[in-house]
């Protein structure tokens, strides 16, 4: 049995239908109005609070989902727990360097026009603490994979209006809560085209892509030789 943990709408499910290994999908969102989009088994969930008995899955999966949670060390907890022995979770999320461009103009914006900075792009995790959060959480033989997608656009404004439509607008709690002056966004505007414009005057946008891979520990997976025990002189590996 697997589940599918901040499901969306059902598209990583339809992905997988028909293919072999899974014989039960669960699919968990926080959001009902993303589950009615879906079909099957499903299940409205807080990420943060697995509602789920130890040791239920033999594979978690979660795409681009897991950068909203708050407490990501105990959802990973919760995660590692809710797995069967060698159960696995796979993970794709936003990392550090997502929007790094657009962070760094509306700073710069809001500092010309308002003479301080407030934030504007919500917080992504580091790809290195991701890892270590993992260990923490308990998970064996963890990887760290990333990736960078690059996205161009005509303008700042049509990529925030993107942004606005997927859902991945600014949530944190210390963002200002009222309109954003005209003159911070065209300072960050003009920082951006100046800073990160191309030669067709088109601005990029960069999505780093974290992918996590983690098992819940089992006597059968491998594991590491008592400390002294090697037999070869790390001498002649080097050379």
């Amino acid at each position: 049995m697997a589940l599918d943990l901040g499901c969306h709408g059902g598209q990583l499910a339809s992905v997988l239908a028909g293919r072999g290994g899974i014989e039960e999908l669960v699919q968990c969102d926080l959001s009902p109005a993303m589950l009615g989009q879906a079909e099957g088994i499903r299940l409205a969930v807080d990420e943060e609070v697995l509602p789920f008995a130890d040791g239920q899955f033999d594979l978690i999966i979660s795409n681009l989902s897991l950068h909203w949670v708050n407490d990501l060390p105990g959802a990973f907890s919760q995660i590692r727990r809710a797995l069967k022995p060698d159960g696995l979770f796979l993970c794709a999320m936003l990392g550090g360097g997502t929007l790094d461009e657009l962070r760094q103009s509306l700073m710069a914006g809001e500092i010309a026009a308002k003479g301080g900075a407030s934030p504007r792009v919500s917080p992504f995790v580091d790809p290195h603490d991701a890892g270590a959060l993992m260990q923490r959480a308990g998970f064996a033989l963890p990887v760290v994979d990333t990736d960078q997608i690059v996205l161009s656009y005509a303008n700042p404004f049509a990529m925030m209006a993107e942004l606005r439509g997927l859902g991945e607008g600014n949530a944190v709690a210390e963002r200002q809560r009222h309109f954003t002056p005209r003159a911070v966004i065209e300072a960050a505007a003009r920082h951006y085209h100046q800073n990160y414009g191309d030669d067709d005057d088109r601005i990029p946008a960069t999505f780093q892509i974290i992918t996590l891979t983690g098992w819940a520990p089992h006597e059968s997976q491998q594991q590491p030789l008592p400390r002294g025990s090697g037999q070869t002189p790390l001498g002649d590996v080097l050379g």
